[in-house]
């Protein structure tokens, strides 16, 4: 499967983005995409997840409240809301696929995915 991320873009402090995640090649709803971010000088870190057969969803503690997953399945398609941005959340974005539904305990880390999209910059001025 091959992973498309866009949307990313600057915004001030307070703002929204919508990152979009398109999934080509072969796909079916026995897949769990994730979104992780990563800052400079940081490790990449978890942000969010779906499990695309039955919507469970997970969230980093960070940005629960404020960012929304979703799945679109005509369009192949997972976005990502962001609402109320902090200059903290500056970093590029990057989508993943596991094929397989993760259990919640695993949807959370970088090693349970083995696809991964190009990464989309989101930078929020102060």
């Amino acid at each position: 499967v091959q992973l498309q991320a866009s949307g990313g873009g600057l915004v001030q402090a307070g703002g929204s983005l919508r990152l979009s995640c398109a999934a080509s090649g072969r796909t079916d709803s026995y897949y769990t995409v994730g979104w992780f971010r990563q800052a400079p000088g940081k490790e990449r870190e978890f942000v969010a997840a779906i499990r695309w057969k039955d919507s469970n969803t997970r969230y980093a503690d960070y940005v629960k409240g404020r960012f929304t997953i979703s799945r679109d399945t005509p369009k192949n398609t997972v976005y990502l809301q962001m609402k109320s941005l902090k200059s903290e959340d500056t970093a590029v974005y990057y989508c993943a696929a596991h094929r397989g539904l993760l259990i919640t305990g695993t949807m959370s880390r970088v090693l349970s995915y083995n696809y991964w999209g190009q990464g989309t910059q989101v930078t929020v001025s102060s």
